[in-house]
């Protein structure tokens, strides 16, 4: 029987800084495999986990984003985390750990999609659709993955990885869990706003196309904030672990950098 909150592992256990790697929605935690292999955090101990009820990690408790928050800020307090790092649907989670007080370090935010204009529409309609009639749009997507993958720009080994994963989701589990968050980012709240105002040293990455976005709003307020820095890879890139590893994890050295 699976455990939610598996972890995958890597550096020396009594490395002087950590890391916190949540992944995006229907990713496992060795989506971080090509990460966490870079020679920019050789020496820190990095800890990946594949958050409830994606790639097959069984729900067995409150999906909410806060929910999760918590028993992530309750992980990287165990394993004493300088920094966190969210992809996507992880990049939420890290997100709640800022705004609700969980984390207050360094972190590093993903292909972010803080409010629902930012994600994708498609995506947004599969979910509220499986919520009405039952989770088989949900699972025709889910279908629709693996093509996807064989597409990333990722080793053979790597994309074989994300397939197998992909495979492992369970619709209903993740109609549940995507419901929770388009709830969260659909509330009346500036998140952009809001993590300029935390004071925590704040990394937003995006890719020019394929990952989400921002709106000119938020972008702005980011611009604007002592605290946040906005980095923009170049070109079209949908799984910013998987395809941009090295840039990724230059961006958790410059996190780690800042780390008290």
């Amino acid at each position: 029987m699976r455990k939610s909150w598996e972890l995958l592992t890597s550096g020396p256990p009594d490395a002087d800084r950590s890391v916190l790697l949540l992944p995006g929605g229907a990713n496992a935690a060795r989506s971080f495999d090509l990460v966490m292999a870079e020679p920019a955090l050789s020496g820190v101990r990095l800890v990946a986990t594949t958050l409830p009820g994606q790639a097959g990690a069984p729900v067995s408790e409150d999906v909410s984003i806060p929910a999760l928050s918590r028993r992530a800020g309750e992980l990287a307090a165990a394993h004493g985390c300088d920094v966190v790092v969210g992809f996507s649907y992880g990049a939420t989670v890290a997100l709640d750990m800022v705004l609700s007080g969980q984390f207050r370090g360094p972190v590093v935010l993903l292909g972010i999609a803080p409010t629902t204009v930012d994600e994708a529409r498609f995506f947004r309609a599969v979910v509220r659709a499986s919520q009405k009639v039952g989770s088989w749009p949900m699972a025709g997507m889910f279908r629709l993955m693996p093509l996807m993958a064989r597409s990333t720009k990722t080793t053979e080994l790597h994309k074989k990885e994300l397939i197998e994963d992909f495979k492992q989701n369970r619709a209903g589990d993740s109609v549940r869990a995507s419901g929770e968050y388009l709830d969260y980012i659909a509330q009346d709240r500036d998140f952009a706003a809001e993590l300029a105002a935390s004071g925590n040293p704040v990394w937003v990455v995006h890719a020019e196309k394929g990952d989400g976005g921002l709106t000119d709003a938020e972008r702005a307020t980011l611009q604007a904030a002592p605290n946040v820095t906005l980095v923009t890879i170049p070109g079209s890139v949908f799984l910013l672990p998987d395809e941009a590893p090295q840039k990724t994890a230059a961006v958790i050295a410059s996190a780690l950098s800042q780390a008290h």
